[in-house]
């Protein structure tokens, strides 16, 4: 499977902007410019909490993606916002647990200036 590729063609994350830029060996980073249209404050750029969601989810399925050379479609995703994101946002993911049926992964996104934004656990359908 191209990862690339087929992350390169999924609409919604291209809508977004959302860029994985690093796929290999169940881990992935991924980044996304932020623009006033993505933000949930009129005053300041801020990320809307859904931008946030996107980008870990679809890191997060990108580090899965590079160990069973599939797609793996989201069950859930749990996600804690620590900080608003201010600025550009960089995701990184690692996989905890590749099984048969699920696979589970832990995704951190940080803003430009390096301030933790959120952390999150994704679980995704494997088999």
């Amino acid at each position: 499977m191209d990862i690339e590729a087929f992350f390169e063609n999924m609409p919604f994350a291209d809508l977004l902007g959302v860029e994985v830029t690093t796929v290999d060996d169940g881990h992935a980073e991924g980044h996304i410019e932020m623009r006033e249209e993505l933000s949930w404050n009129e005053d300041k750029v801020m990320a809307h909490g859904g931008v946030t969601f996107t980008l870990a989810d679809t890191v997060g399925g990108a580090a899965l993606v590079s160990i069973v050379d599939q797609p793996v479609p989201t069950i859930d995703m749990r996600i804690d916002y620590l900080e608003a994101g201010t600025g550009d946002l960089r995701a990184e993911a690692d996989v905890v647990r590749q099984g048969g049926d699920v696979g589970v992964v832990d995704v951190d996104v940080y803003a430009e200036d390096g301030a933790h934004v959120a952390d999150a656990r994704g679980v995704y359908k494997t088999g």
